[in-house]
């Protein structure tokens, strides 16, 4: 782990784990801070060199404001289009999760000028009623002059359309579970699409199902299990088009930080960055801390061969 906990700050004194990155003279990370009270906010860290940290800050630089954000906001990913940093993120109101989104000019953003200016939740109006929408990201570029949103209505991948960054439209599942699979029980992205020329590269987490005891295999009664990380590639001009899922998961729980903490079992990403020819994903342990593996890009992408 390259952040854990700190018990002298309350805000994250629980957990410190799924955070954004952002790439610029080095790593910048926003991640989420967890105390004992249950409620979470976002903190930032500096890594100058991607694997070890240089610099955090002992405050939160985004806290929960509106009412959809009354018990906590989570999961934040950033995206760079423009002078801007787009934030998107998950607001929590104890019962549903909502896709909220913030943002701010990159230069008070590396000044430290926490200037965001927010959108509050930007999906309001959902295809699927009463359901929870989170695990948002921002493609890094228009397509075909819009904005493009993937996110996550249960078990499946969505994705939206925007031309002002605010009314969202044309709501389309481009991914579901698959059955058999390590992504069989749902699957969210996880850090901002990557564009190569094979297609654009999204690093999703995926969930299977998984009996807790005799009595549940008898009763046919099944809970979600592992979180692990796979890839898939969709194509550059259609968004909605799929090319390419990893049969197999790229990274999945197996160092006790993975295996034991808040929330057991779980390798949960929500920023990449690129660093010449090596890919960084920044990672949640077991809700608990933040970690990071490397792989080269084309070595990944080779999974499509």
């Amino acid at each position: 782990p390259i952040l854990k906990p700190i018990k002298e700050h309350p805000w994250e004194a629980r957990c410190v784990f799924n955070c954004a990155a952002y790439y610029n003279d080095g790593v910048h990370i926003v991640y989420r801070g967890m105390g004992f009270d249950q409620k979470s906010s976002f903190g930032y860290a500096y890594s100058r060199g991607g694997y070890t940290i240089d610099e955090r800050l002992d405050h939160p630089i985004y806290e929960p404001k509106d009412e959809f954000e009354s018990n906590g906001i989570e999961d934040p990913r950033l995206t760079q289009l423009g002078d801007k940093l787009y934030m998107t993120y998950a607001g929590f109101d104890g019962e549903k999760a909502y896709v909220c989104m913030a943002s701010i000019d990159v230069d008070d953003f590396l000044k430290h000028k926490w200037n965001w200016e927010r959108y509050g939740c930007i999906l309001p109006v959902l295809p699927v009623p009463g359901k929870d929408d989170k695990n948002a990201c921002l493609f890094p570029e228009k397509i075909d002059g819009k904005y493009v949103l993937i996110h996550r209505i249960p078990p499946d991948i969505w994705i939206s359309y925007s031309d002002d960054l605010s009314n969202w439209y044309g709501h389309t599942i481009i991914a579901r579970p698959r059955p058999k699979l390590w992504d069989e029980a749902k699957i969210g992205a996880g850090g901002p699409p990557i564009k190569t020329d094979k297609g654009w590269l999204l690093i999703y987490h995926g969930v299977d199902w998984k009996p807790r005891s005799i009595l549940d295999i008898l009763l046919r009664r099944w809970w979600f299990g592992t979180y692990r990380l796979g890839i898939m590639l969709i194509d550059l001009v259609n968004p909605e088009k799929v090319l390419f899922r990893s049969k197999h998961p790229i990274l999945e729980p197996e160092q006790e930080y993975e295996e034991q903490g808040y929330v057991a079992d779980v390798v949960f990403s929500c920023g990449n960055v690129v660093i010449g020819d090596e890919i960084f994903v920044y990672y949640g342990g077991a809700d608990t801390v933040t970690c990071v593996a490397t792989s080269k890009l084309y070595e990944l992408l080779s999974l499509k061969e």
